[in-house]
């Protein structure tokens, strides 16, 4: 028997407490998948000795460059994720005890945040890569079982309202901690810590990872571990593969909801890619400075917000397909106006923050769009939860395709500016594919 706390499904108390996971584990989406960490990464290893000779680093007795090694590294933990995603959802489907692994997801990935405390030189390049790779799992394998939560603690017409209250507390919770590390990182002096020194930023990973740990405990302590009472069912490990096979299959009765996977997939390909190497790329090809890189990572939450609001009435106005093409166009004016930028150009930090806010206002425009336009799409079905597992899996899978390609280009030309040229096309490819998607009486 799991352990209840006396709150019944839709209390509002435990909705909130469902929704406080998200203000624990979003700063990692900011603060070490987009911001801080990447940025520390592409500082560290350009102050190795080996680069400075060579241009290369070497790991695993081979020689790299460090933003492919990166890319890669990305691309094997999204993999592992993609891979597992499944299997995962298995367990959280049919298992009986759900907050376990919530518990052990969550501990991996915010231990493995702290341990990045002691990537600091050439010679602990190892701790950085693995726990890259360790802490991304703990994320998006946390990610599962939260979600899985949802239709226990909130009742359908209540959950709508409990996963936008997660999205808002996370955004907030993220932004805020986020400041805190700049403060850290730009005033280490104003709590006792040295300047000049990778130390201020290494002590914002201890932050972090505190910070997911400490605030999960508000959500442990109000999630019942054991909703329905059961043992665990056998067969859980394939029944995930089983139910993504099924929805495959059935795809080729809906050819509107196909064609949208495949332009959802060509689109992730480049907005998950920019926004996975936005801070590397303001850093190593444009040499801008730490501050001004958050700075305008900041300008792009902040901005995200009023691009998803405006996007929304154009989406009412003119429809889905047409607010959703018009924020690949911009996505793809992205791609050309990055590939233009040079570090030698006056003024270039403007440049950067008016790029910043370019993505800011589609940002959150076409991942709020993509996902209501999927959800119409949908057939009448009770298998809904199994479609966005689908959906979930098929982003994964285009990070994957978008870290290697990103890589894969930028060792081949020595710049990360044609990489991201190369990623027009890939909206050029999803632009072209939704315009066959025919409008529908919800799908405009």
């Amino acid at each position: 028997m799991g352990k209840t706390t006396g709150l019944q499904k839709g209390d509002k108390k435990l909705i909130n407490a469902w929704a406080f996971y998200d203000w624990a584990n979003s700063v990692y989406s900011l603060v070490i998948s987009t911001a801080v960490f990447p940025i520390y990464y592409a500082t560290i290893t350009e102050s190795f000795e080996q680069f400075k000779l060579t241009g290369k680093i070497s790991f695993l007795g081979t020689d790299w460059n460090p933003t492919t090694l990166y890319n890669y590294t990305i691309a094997l933990f999204m993999a592992i994720v993609a891979f597992t995603s499944p299997i995962l959802s298995g367990i959280a489907d049919s298992s009986g005890n759900k907050l376990k692994f919530l518990k052990g997801f969550c501990l991996l990935g915010s231990l493995s945040i702290m341990g990045l405390y002691f990537f600091k030189g050439e010679s602990t390049l190892w701790v950085g890569i693995l726990l890259t790779i360790t802490s991304g799992i703990g994320f998006w394998g946390s990610i599962v079982f939260y979600n899985a939560y949802l239709p226990e603690v909130a009742h359908p017409e209540q959950q709508d309202a409990a996963s936008a209250k997660g999205f808002i507390m996370g955004y907030i919770g993220s932004i805020i901690l986020l400041i805190l590390c700049l403060a850290i990182i730009m005033k280490p002096d104003l709590i006792g810590m040295e300047e000049g020194t990778t130390f201020p930023t290494r002590i914002s990973f201890i932050v972090v990872g505190l910070w997911w740990l400490g605030f999960a405990q508000i959500t442990y302590r109000r999630l019942p571990s054991n909703v329905h009472k059961k043992e665990p069912k056998k067969g859980y490990l394939t029944s995930g593969f089983k139910e993504l096979k099924k929805v495959w299959n059935e795809l080729v009765n809906y050819p509107q909801l196909r064609t949208f996977l495949i332009s959802f997939f060509f689109f992730s390909v480049g907005v998950q890619t920019i926004i996975y190497m936005a801070g590397i790329f303001g850093s190593t090809e444009l040499g801008l400075p730490t501050t001004n890189l958050i700075g305008a990572i900041l300008l792009v939450q902040f901005v995200a917000i009023f691009g998803a609001f405006i996007f929304s009435r154009v989406s009412k106005a003119y429809g889905n397909l047409t607010a959703l093409k018009i924020t690949i166009i911009i996505w793809g004016v992205v791609c050309f106006v990055a590939f233009s930028l040079d570090k030698t150009q006056g003024n270039i930090e403007m440049y950067f923050y008016g790029l910043g806010g370019l993505i800011g206002l589609v940002l959150g425009a076409i991942q709020s769009l993509s996902r209501s336009t999927y959800s119409k799409l949908l057939p009448e079905t009770e298998d809904t939860a199994t479609y966005f597992s689908f959906y979930d899996v098929t982003e994964k899978v285009a990070i994957v395709l978008g870290m290697l390609v990103f890589g894969a280009l930028n060792a081949i030309t020595g710049s990360m500016q044609w990489s991201v040229l190369f990623l027009a096309v890939f909206f050029l490819l999803s632009f072209i594919i939704l315009s066959l998607i025919k409008k529908t009486k919800y799908v405009q």
